[in-house]
């Protein structure tokens, strides 16, 4: 606790007390009554001092899964603050109305102040009434009125990120001349009147607050000056102000992935809490308590915001004031499996923590010890091979993980050694420490046999190989026929490239054919303009990155760094042929030819599994072990998929 002065200190909102300064504000997880309480009772129970619930739709046409338009909601009220109060947290409900960034049926059109589409939906929304906003207002109040009945400590307006209240106050999608547009202070009416109803429903003393947008990235939209004014404008109505960043028309922005740094949203979010005397909260890639405490200490805010970095690892202040940061399991900021689980299969998960979203079926930490102790041998030291080593030990058994290369991390070290993905490195940074703290024996620069093993004499067997890129003549579009000229020494495999497997021969004008759409070229483009080439990229498919799961939030931040930085793009491409000094290919099911000039090619294209050992294990030999083969060597290909095939594999040996 000595060491974090700032964050373990009370603070007041309404009348309300909170017990730190660490706050998870409101995100969407896809769960559902008892495992939506379960999500967050693990994180309470980790030591957050503030809870704040996803949205909940005040109105049934703008539904969520929290009900808080109906009194049905009070049952479920009341078991969620009964279970998170039990640890001390406080909990808050944010209320929402989705408005012109959701088309809720098919066939009824969004609803917003003006006849400005949203610019992720498209749809074209009606204009509210009158009359309509005040049915609004009642509702929101209504709604708080059941969350305080229902135990909850206070509620916050999701006034942020273009929906219904944030595309009211912004001049980008208010353009009435009613008393609802034109002038801020009209802009704001909606807000306000929300707020004054809510202040007429609930008790004196019970919070009620606001996020905004600082910044909402859109041209003549909320800046932060506009944004201070809007802060300055409503303070007299508010207990506490949440400010955030980021609309539909810049998604990332509002949750940024590892290519913006650590606190992207301080610099300009801290312009609107400091015009204001309310607490205050700010969030953006806020990881450790050490950055949460140099926050609250220099005046930026009064609370910070950590959501990502619980989801990876709920114990994550417990941990921390007790003096065992090690151990926090870090979240990588890559949006693959929060963002993106949650808008593709609409349930939250987590790259680095498989118990994310599923708390009431998987503990968090592994099941106690094992009722016998094995032998476990490891094979490969990726994040798989990791993962699975760290788990058995965690059983109480005896591990060895042999390496064949001098360093732990796998893949994950190639691709964390460009500098705007690097952050993908904690995780391996973290799992090796995790070995060395349970006691694993390492062997590096040890390559694996079936002799090996069988002197080793294991119990169980965790193959764990990885992968390696195919030959540099492969492209899908043509599988059995090698690009002619692919065996030229100018060109590399991704590998290469990024300085694994040999060195590639770098020029000045670079081509990066990419056969998988995934961020493998991403990195490699972004490797060759650090070294100084003209960079085009060629695809299979129609958008750079177009097999990464919800490119909004995953990968458009990497698609513009690379665009601003000069890369083109072309779309539906194959490699015909490679010269010394050419690249020649052809538009996807056309003859058309199209030459590029290029002294530098990377094919960036699909891997052979490494699974010989596996294969041989299982096929040839005769021992008492069992063999698990995991991660990319079984044929996964992501980060997420390596770590829960490990987990998987290991938790119940």
């Amino acid at each position: 606790m000595t060491g974090y002065p700032n964050v373990f200190q009370p603070q007041r909102i309404g009348g309300c007390t909170i017990p730190n300064r660490i706050v998870r504000t409101a995100h969407s997880t896809g769960a559902h009554g008892d495992d939506l309480i379960a999500y967050h009772e693990a994180r309470a129970k980790g030591g957050v001092g503030l809870a704040i619930i996803e949205i909940a739709g005040v109105t049934k046409d703008s539904p969520t899964g929290i009900p808080v338009y109906s009194d049905q909601v009070l049952p479920f009220y009341e078991e969620l603050s009964a279970r998170i109060h039990t640890h001390g947290t406080q909990v808050f409900q944010q209320l929402w109305h989705g408005g012109i960034t959701l088309q809720r049926f098919p066939g009824q059109r969004p609803v917003g102040p003006s006849e400005i589409p949203n610019a992720m939906v498209g749809v074209v929304p009606r204009a509210l009434s009158t009359g309509e906003i005040g049915e609004i207002v009642d509702a929101f109040a209504k709604a708080a009125r059941r969350v305080e009945a229902g135990g909850l400590d206070g509620v916050e307006l999701h006034a942020a990120h273009g929906y219904l209240l944030g595309s009211f106050m912004s001049p980008a999608t208010n353009v009435r001349d009613d008393h609802y547009g034109g002038s801020l202070e009209n802009r704001v009416r909606f807000t306000r009147e929300v707020l004054q109803a809510i202040r007429s429903e609930v008790s004196a003393g019970f919070p009620v607050g606001i996020r905004i947008s600082g910044d909402e990235f859109i041209e003549g939209g909320i800046d932060h000056i506009e944004a201070e004014a809007i802060a300055r404008s409503l303070e007299p109505d508010i207990d506490f102000l949440d400010v955030s960043m980021g609309t539909y028309w810049r998604f990332h922005k509002f949750l940024s992935t590892l290519d913006d740094p650590l606190g992207y949203e301080l610099d300009n979010n801290q312009l609107v809490t400091k015009v204001v005397e309310v607490p205050t909260i700010v969030t953006g890639r806020i990881m450790t308590l050490d950055h949460a405490d140099h926050i609250i200490g220099s005046g930026m805010a009064d609370m910070v915001s950590i959501v990502r970095a619980m989801i990876a690892d709920p114990e994550l202040v417990v941990k921390a004031r007790g003096g065992r940061e090690n151990e926090i399991r870090p979240c990588i900021g890559t949006s693959m499996g929060c963002v993106a689980q949650l808008m593709t299969t609409g349930k939250i998960q987590c790259v680095v923590n498989v118990a994310a979203g599923v708390e009431t079926k998987v503990p968090f930490e592994t099941p106690g010890p094992a009722e016998a102790t094995k032998k476990v041998l490891v094979v490969g030291g990726g994040p798989a091979g990791m993962e699975a080593a760290r788990t058995a030990a965690l059983r109480g058994h005896e591990v060895d993980l042999f390496e064949m290369t001098g360093d732990l991390g796998g893949q994950v070290r190639m691709a964390a050694s460009v500098p705007p993905r690097s952050d993908l490195e904690a995780i391996t940074r973290w799992q090796a420490d995790e070995l060395e703290r349970l006691g694993v024996r390492i062997h590096l620069r040890t390559p694996v046999d079936p002799d090996l093993i069988a002197d080793a004499a294991p119990d169980e067997v965790i193959i764990a190989t990885g992968s390696t890129p195919k030959p540099t003549g492969f492209q899908l579009s043509s599988p059995t026929i090698p690009v002619p000229g692919a065996d030229l020494a100018h060109v590399s495999t991704s590998w290469e490239v990024l300085g694994f497997g040999g060195r590639a021969h770098v020029g000045t004008t670079a081509l990066v054919y990419d056969d998988t759409g995934t961020f493998e070229a991403i990195s490699v483009a972004d490797k060759l303009l650090a070294a100084g080439c003209r960079v085009t990229i060629i695809g299979r498919y129609e958008q750079l990155g177009a097999k990464i799961p919800f490119p909004p939030a995953t990968v458009e931040a990497s698609r513009e760094r690379l665009f601003a930085a000069g890369v083109d793009f072309v779309p539906a491409m194959a490699l015909r042929r490679i010269t010394e000094t050419e690249v020649i290919t052809s538009s996807l099911g056309l003859a058309a030819e199209r030459v590029f000039d290029a002294d530098t090619v990377c094919i960036v294209t699909f891997h052979d599994l490494n699974d010989d050992l596996a294969r041989h294990l299982t096929d040839k030999v005769r021992a008492d072990f069992d063999v698990h083969v995991v991660g990319n060597a079984a044929g996964t290909d992501t980060i997420q998929a390596a770590i829960r095939s490990a987990s998987k594999a290991t938790r119940s040996m």
